[in-house]
């Protein structure tokens, strides 16, 4: 969970120490669709690397919004997935893709996987 004791000045301070960073918010929104195995997560963002991935994933675990699911097999089955606090950042994730895709648009930026 975030750590409790420290004291905050703003309320986006605390947000961007929940999720901030180049990859949360991409680990989230791929998220938001169902649970997914590191190996899935790791294929939708090519430009993350393996130990980055992990590191990201552990954060977001520890801060209470995604769940790491081991399944006892071998080998072992680990699965992600968002707990209710993450999924709660539904709406922001799609109004955050909503005004990126909107600026993307008006300022000629190609992303490829725009609808």
């Amino acid at each position: 969970m975030a750590d409790l004791q420290k004291k905050y000045n703003c309320p986006l301070e605390l947000t961007m120490d929940l999720i901030g960073g180049k990859w949360k918010l991409i680990i989230l929104w791929y998220l938001l669709d169902g649970s997914k195995r590191f190996s899935q997560l790791n294929r939708l963002m090519p430009n993350i690397t393996q130990k980055m991935l992990t590191t990201q994933l552990r954060e977001l675990e520890e801060k209470g919004l995604i769940n790491r699911h081991v399944y006892p097999q071998v080998p072992p089955k680990v699965e992600y997935s968002l707990t209710e606090q993450g999924y709660s950042l539904k709406h922001i994730l799609n109004d955050i893709c909503s005004w990126s895709t909107s600026y993307a648009k008006d300022n000629e930026i190609e992303i490829s996987n725009i609808d």
